[in-house]
């Protein structure tokens, strides 16, 4: 056991500006080879950022969710797939610990050890002496391709006839990678599946799915951390608001950049950056983005605020925070929509930046947990007196 003295918020939010240049470098590549950069990876990994949601009794620095934020979206204003990629692991490392002690002795046994995951049941777990007996596929497995563990969800027979959600974790070497990432957006997070066929997991790595989302920890030495004292969907909201908050700012960052040097064809603007309509633009693309700030920090304040008072989340809170993530990323495609399509026919070709922005945000919108439509609905329904329709809160 090892516990080292954790740089503060403000230091790790610098160290991830600091990286913006190297991101920008690699970015193009990560895109066309559809994986992070090796040498992103190892950055990323001596800034600490994979220890930002470790327990401190193996070197983390059980960060606050407010740094989450901040520093994800600080890597995303460099590459969106980075920030991604990044505050997509911190989840399942937090849902390491809440494992029995001694799995997590054997998962951050490993230095800066990188983490994987899903949320989705789409496998399979036969009980059999000892454990289980799993075979499976798990999509959209960001950052799979440099992880040394996944956490995998399956389906499992109980003893009264009907199926359990069981949670577990797997070494990377145990399962096959199936190369399927061929994606219009978020290309560099390497999210591809991956396989399990016939693999036996040890009864100590596999807990319910349930007594997660509920909270309910299988570990002693986490019980009075407040990083632990949060439902799994109250942190994967927190952790996920960062990335869409960073396109919104690179988009901006792009567009500026862009603005001095560019007119608009076929008028009689000679400089883009005086004309009304640009003004126009600019103004409601910060604004949403300052929009889409309030929410994501809303969120990352509620999870740090109960995690230091030990106060149980309530059902309008659990869901309310599934909405404000959808909030960030309708607002900040909304603002980066604005800028990519006041960009010109430029912008379009892959050397510039914002088309990239462009389709990582959309990529984003997408994913099953942040389409905002549905969490909106989800949280008008208990605004309205009904009962949530989804198990994911």
């Amino acid at each position: 056991m090892t516990t080292v003295e954790a740089p503060t918020g403000a230091e790790l939010v610098d160290r991830a500006t600091k990286l913006i240049p190297l991101l920008q470098k690699h970015a193009l590549w990560s895109d066309q080879n559809r994986r992070l950069h090796d040498e992103v990876v190892e950055a990323l990994a001596d800034a600490g950022f994979y220890r930002m949601r470790t327990p401190a009794r193996y070197g983390g620095f059980e960060s606050d969710a407010r740094t989450m934020v901040d520093v994800s979206a600080e890597l995303a204003r460099g590459d969106g797939a980075v920030g991604w990629t990044t505050q997509v692991s911190w989840i399942p490392t937090w849902m390491a610990g809440m494992f029995p002690d001694e799995v997590q002795d054997e998962v951050f046994s490993t230095p800066d050890v990188r983490l994987c995951g899903t949320l989705s049941p789409t496998g399979m777990a036969t009980p059999v002496d000892g454990g289980y007996t799993v075979n499976g596929q798990w999509g959209f497995i960001s950052g799979a391709l440099h992880s040394h563990w996944q956490e995998i969800i399956v389906m499992s027979p109980t003893p009264d006839g009907g199926m359990q959600p069981l949670m577990g974790l797997v070494p990377m070497s145990d399962l096959a990678i199936v190369d399927d990432w061929h994606a219009a957006g978020l290309r560099g997070s390497g999210s591809v599946s991956t396989a399990a066929q016939d693999l036996f997991v040890p009864e100590a790595r596999m807990i319910p799915l349930g007594a997660i989302l509920q909270g309910q920890s299988a570990s002693v030495a986490n019980a009075d951390s407040p990083m632990y004292r949060s439902p799994l969907l109250g942190v994967a909201t927190a952790s996920s608001v960062g990335t869409p908050l960073g396109l919104a700012r690179a988009a901006r960052d792009e567009f500026m950049l862009r603005l001095p040097n560019r007119k608009i064809t076929y008028t009689a603007y000679e400089a883009q950056r005086e004309a009304p309509i640009t003004h126009l633009q600019v103004a409601e693309a910060a604004l949403k983005t300052d929009a889409a700030e309030f929410h994501g920090r809303r969120t990352a304040d509620l999870l740090d605020a109960k995690g230091v008072s030990g106060e149980s989340w309530t059902l309008e809170e659990r869901v309310r925070a599934r909405a404000d993530v959808g909030a960030v990323c309708q607002l900040a495609k909304e603002a980066v929509d604005l800028l990519a399509g006041a960009s010109g026919g430029s912008s379009i070709y892959e050397t510039a930046p914002i088309q990239r922005v462009a389709r990582n945000i959309q990529a984003i919108n997408l994913h099953a947990l942040m389409y905002p439509q549905t969490a909106y609905e989800l949280y008008g329904r208990v605004l309205s007196g009904l009962e949530p329709n989804s198990f994911y809160i």
